[in-house]
């Protein structure tokens, strides 16, 4: 195997201490940065950006792609909203993120408080309740356009199939 000299600046000293503690095979681990550095900004020169979205209830936790948005949408209900953002991974997949707001329900002892705001002005009642459940955000990795018909609104799903075949990043030669 050949030697390579890795010279490491006395401010990066620390660092590359740190490194070796936590590796324990230095040259295992700057293997594995420059893997991830080259994956990224090979797909950084193709037209891809580094995606980090939230999952899961609440604040949840972040999972982390490589992407490019083809097309966002949304639609909303007097008990919430759903909003949709739909990505080609760099594989070639298309990646779905929904992000549905918390549920939202009242009652009262009239219908029309079910309308908006403008029908309360005026008209207070003492008898109504809301409840309300916690949002949740998903992320679904399908193979093909057609597999996201089902999953998202139809007018997102038309922007989806016509973006999908559209390069990341077209190179012009002007």
């Amino acid at each position: 195997m050949p030697n390579k000299t890795i010279y490491v600046s006395d401010d990066d000293l620390a660092l590359y201490k740190r490194a070796q503690e936590l590796a324990g095979n230095l040259s295992s681990a700057i293997s594995i940065a420059l893997r991830k550095y080259v994956e990224l900004e090979e797909g950084r020169l193709a037209g891809y950006d580094e995606i980090t979205v939230r999952v899961g209830r609440g604040s949840g936790r972040k999972q982390r792609f490589s992407g490019v948005l083809l097309a966002e949408g949304g639609r909303s209900s007097s008990s919430g909203y759903e909003a949709f953002k739909v990505y080609r991974s760099r594989t070639g997949k298309f990646v779905l993120h929904a992000d549905r707001s918390a549920q939202y329900t009242q009652s009262g002892d009239d219908e029309k408080y079910l309308t908006g705001w403008r029908s309360w002005v005026g008209n207070w009642s003492t008898d109504q309740s809301w409840s309300m459940a916690q949002g949740e955000a998903t992320l679904e990795v399908v193979d093909t356009v057609e597999e996201l018909r089902d999953l998202i609104p139809e007018d997102l799903y038309a922007l989806v199939e016509m973006a999908a075949d559209q390069p990341a990043v077209e190179d012009l030669d002007i």
